[in-house]
């Protein structure tokens, strides 16, 4: 049989670089990356796959931009879709690949673009400028969106707004592109939900909360015509002794949904969480350090075996030999030099049987 091959898209500022994707090699018996390619694109502080696994879309300053994932795990660009606003800081599509959603941080926007059949980006399909003041304190008093992502029934648009402390739940009209105003999530005064994960079987809704440090779970389901989200868990990240400066990042789930994983700056850990899958309710596995300042995202390699932090304030990738049955992590090897990383994705690359099949 033969082994699996993945490819790593890592997104970054170009500060001083024009190549703002890097992708690399992942060996998957050493739990290391090699360069691979280089993507020349501004500012790239997220990336995303198509549900069907053939384009990657990226932030840009003033857009997106979509790319065509080739055989080999390079990228062929597509097209620039102007955002009608400020850069974007996270970006999803919905579950048909016929919409992308933008996350606007800076001015508290959400973007919806049609998607063409060929994965090239269409016209805007709808702008929601989030209102309102918040609470008031340092950067938290207006709304920054930081996340969207849609139920797995493509029903409704999970927007979370750290600046406001709440998630919109928004109806999503897949034939117009349009969405309207369902119901919301609050969360606790000054806690900033930052971003959203949804398990396997889209019934249970994670929400990381980068101020206070701590994981929401809520079960969701469909019912008599509206959505019904009922919390029934809150973990923390990290400890948070008075005076602190920690703050959580991103969320990511391991590729068999079996593991849940956040980093936190400040106290700059990484922290594992094991995920019952009938229950949806979470056990922490560990919480270590990850030898990097400011960890901003950081992802489980799909066998499991070991973990990569993306370390945004010290320019480097760190690598770890992870034993999840033992709740151990080990650095592998130096740091990798890359510079201000935002994000990671992992990508199986297709095997010919694959491709003889699609």
């Amino acid at each position: 049989m033969a082994k699996e091959k993945y490819v790593a898209y890592v997104s970054t500022y170009t500060q001083g670089d024009r190549h703002g994707i890097k992708i690399y090699d992942v060996d998957m018996e050493k739990g290391r990356f090699t360069e691979k390619d280089k993507v020349e694109i501004t500012n790239s502080s997220y990336v995303s796959i198509s549900h069907n696994g053939k384009y990657l879309y990226s932030i840009t300053d003033m857009g997106v931009e979509s790319y065509k994932i080739q055989p080999d795990g390079s990228l062929k660009f597509i097209n620039f879709g102007s955002i009608n606003g400020m850069r974007g800081c996270y970006v999803s599509t919905d579950y048909t690949d016929g919409y992308l959603f933008v996350a606007g941080y800076h001015d508290g926007k959400l973007t919806i673009l049609k998607l063409n059949e060929d994965g090239s980006i269409g016209e805007i399909t709808d702008e929601v400028y989030h209102k309102g003041l918040g609470s008031g304190i340092e950067r938290n008093f207006r709304p920054h969106i930081n996340c969207a992502r849609m139920t797995h029934d493509n029903r409704y648009l999970l927007v979370a707004d750290e600046g406001m402390d709440h998630v919109n739940v928004y109806e999503f009209d897949v034939t117009r592109g349009t969405v309207k105003l369902a119901d919301i999530l609050r969360s606790e005064l000054e806690s900033a939900p930052r971003h959203i994960k949804i398990s396997k079987n889209g019934k249970f809704i994670y929400i990381v909360h980068e101020w206070k440090c701590f994981i929401d779970v809520y079960r969701y389901e469909f019912r008599k015509g509206s959505p019904k989200f009922e919390k029934i868990q809150t973990i923390e990240t990290t400890s948070m002794p008075k005076g602190s400066n920690n703050a959580a990042s991103a969320l990511s789930f391991s590729a068999d949904y079996k593991y849940l994983l956040s980093s936190n700056a400040g106290d700059n850990s990484v922290v594992v969480y094991d995920v019952d899958q009938k229950t949806g309710i979470l056990t922490k596995n560990f919480c270590l350090p990850i030898s990097g300042e400011y960890p901003k995202d950081a992802e489980i390699f799909p066998n499991n075996k070991f973990l990569v932090s993306l370390n945004h304030e010290t320019n480097a990738m760190t690598f770890f030999n992870i034993d999840l049955d033992k709740h151990t992590m080990i650095m592998n090897g130096a740091p990798m030099h890359v510079n201000v990383p935002n994000c990671i994705v992992f990508y199986k690359l297709k095997s010919k049987s694959d491709e003889e099949e699609a």
